[in-house]
């Protein structure tokens, strides 16, 4: 079948939107039926005369929201959509016109940089994985298991994390808990409380509060273009340095080799690094960078990952990866603690793991990212004579920074009025320090296409010089 897509040229929305738009509204109206099957991203793609990677986005963000599906060596072909929940743009029945300058606090698209897309959670596989650990009635699946966690699931994470990030350990290495908090709550049992923690600042507050509130002295590291300043860390006097060097939250600074090399140089003397390697697999550009810990010589690395962001934070699986010097330590002095997770939990995620489904679920959402990523670049283009954008290309948010001197909380007071929630940087620094210019944060992992078009559209209109 062909498909007879009026698209517009002079319009700000980006075509694969359009494409996207029209296919969604014909579906919703019954003017493709269930079953029906659409052409392909090739034969669309010369049809409209537009690239195929414009159609390819388009059919991604279709597939992602459930009104298509791929059917191997078949096609793409519409799905039965009698019961999903139709969100407008503005959620006022205007989803065609531009948008309106809502009540005040009324908030219509929030860009939180700590959603993710559980739209596209794969429930189907998880229930059936879930069916499959209790169809056999495994009595000890109810019993205590593994204090560091059960041994296949160690192994699963292992050899993922060897192969992905080029981790290099073994599976009695690892300790699974139930989220990161537990962990590093964990790791200062192990370490011992006099020990002096440096954070990069900005950072992630919940690690920072984490560590005060277990009574570790934190010092606030400032930042330059390649990360954690090494003058300000060794003047610091601190002896662990929590560090996000593969994508740094929330500045989105990838750290080059050669800081991590002197890093590790700066760790080697009896200190230790903790690299939180928390959204390394969503990266849109160039090669997947190693974890620090793949460069790790002398054991001085204690590498965290969690399955929260690739899957969904109420899995609550996180893992910790220890050198063999703190491993030991474990043992000795808090190898008595029971596993956070269940053992049920443990074993449908190593299924999940084992069995690819969890390789193909990260090529599925990084393509659903990274159209949501190009999305957003796009409808965000009129704002660049005023703002500068970076941290893109990586992770689920970008950072843009104001050129003209306006305050931050001007800029968010403004979207707010537009009914637009967006985050400052300062909110993540450690102390009353401030940026030398106003800096956003837009997250867009948990919204659609539809709705980042749209958030962009109120922001252009509430920033307009």
């Amino acid at each position: 079948m062909e498909l007879l897509i009026p698209l517009d040229g002079a319009s700000r929305k980006p075509l694969y939107e359009q494409i996207y738009t029209y296919i969604c509204r014909e579906i919703r109206n019954g003017n493709l039926q269930a079953g029906e099957r659409l052409p392909s991203t090739r034969m669309l793609a010369e049809h409209l005369k537009v690239s195929r990677s414009t159609t390819q986005m388009a059919y991604s963000q279709l597939e992602a929201e459930g009104y298509i599906e791929a059917r191997p060596c078949l096609g793409y072909f519409v799905c039965r959509v009698e019961e999903l929940v139709e969100i407008s743009r503005l959620e006022n029945g205007h989803t065609e016109q531009e948008p309106e300058c809502p009540d005040k606090n009324e908030i219509l698209v929030d860009f939180s940089p700590r959603g993710i897309d559980l739209n596209s959670f794969p429930y189907n596989t998880w229930r059936k994985l879930s069916r499959n650990v209790l169809a056999d009635e495994q009595k000890e699946m109810f019993l205590p298991g593994i204090r560091q966690g059960e041994l296949d699931l160690r192994e699963a994470i292992r050899s993922y994390l060897h192969g992905a990030r080029g981790v290099n350990c073994s599976a009695s290495q690892i300790i699974v808990g139930a989220g990161n908090e537990y962990l590093l709550m964990l790791l200062a049992q192990i370490l011992g409380g006099s020990r002096r923690i440096a954070m990069e600042n900005p950072t992630y507050k919940q690690a920072y509060r984490v560590f005060r509130s277990l009574g570790f002295s934190v010092c606030p590291i400032e930042m330059d273009e390649n990360g954690m300043s090494l003058k300000g860390l060794e003047e610091s006097g601190a002896d662990v340095a929590y560090v996000m060097p593969s994508h740094q939250f929330p500045t989105g600074i990838v750290m080059p080799v050669g800081r991590r090399q002197e890093l590790l140089k700066w760790a080697e003397s009896g200190r230790y690094l903790i690299e939180d390697d928390y959204d390394s697999e969503f990266r849109y550009r160039g090669k997947p960078v190693p974890a620090l810990q793949s460069l790790d010589r002398a054991g001085r690395v204690i590498y965290f990952g969690t399955f929260s962001r690739c899957i969904a934070p109420a899995i609550r699986v996180s893992y910790m990866v220890l050198p063999p010097e703190l491993l030991e330590r474990y043992r000795r002095q808090a190898g008595f603690y029971a596993s956070t997770v269940s053992r049920i939990d443990q074993n449908i995620l190593c299924q999940f793991l084992s069995k690819g489904h969890f390789e193909r679920h990260l090529n599925r959402m990084r393509a659903i990212y990274k159209a949501k990523h190009d999305g957003l670049l796009e409808a965000i283009a009129p704002l660049e004579k005023d703002f500068s954008i970076r941290g893109e290309y990586a992770g689920i948010h970008i950072l843009l920074t104001c050129k003209q001197g306006r305050s931050e909380e001007e800029l968010i007071d403004q979207a707010e009025q537009a009914g637009v929630k967006v985050y400052g940087l300062s909110s993540y620094r450690i102390g009353s320090g401030a940026d030398r210019a106003a800096t956003l944060l837009l997250g867009y992992a948990n919204l659609t296409l539809e709705q980042i078009c749209s958030g962009a559209d109120l922001l252009i209109q509430a920033w307009k010089s």
